[in-house]
């Protein structure tokens, strides 16, 4: 008699194994249907790859350093000409001069 119970809690162990087993099977299941979803609703979202994303950042900050540096050229071309303008024009005559 003292079998039956041992053979009992044996075919419990074996059902609860199978149990976990098949909850894992489900749990990776889910994770894949999940996986799968995500990454369609992510591309009929149109986003941009982080790759994509820092080149595109990469070469505004190069347009921006180019953009000072051909700003700071700009001001001194602008003030070499307001030197030159003014060193061209002939001096006022006045009244007494005449």
């Amino acid at each position: 008699m003292s079998q039956a119970p041992n053979r009992m809690f044996d075919e419990f162990a074996k059902f609860m194994t199978d149990a976990a087993g098949a909850a894992q099977g489900v749990k990776r299941e889910a994770e894949t249907a999940f996986r799968s979803q995500a990454e369609r609703f992510l591309a009929d979202m149109d986003l941009i790859k982080r790759e994509d994303f820092d080149v595109v950042q990469e070469m505004a900050a190069k347009a921006r350093t180019k953009n000072e540096a051909l700003k700071k050229q700009l001001e001194s071309m602008d003030k070499r000409i307001k030197a030159l303008e003014s060193s061209a024009k002939p001096a006022k005559r006045t009244a007494s001069s005449k």
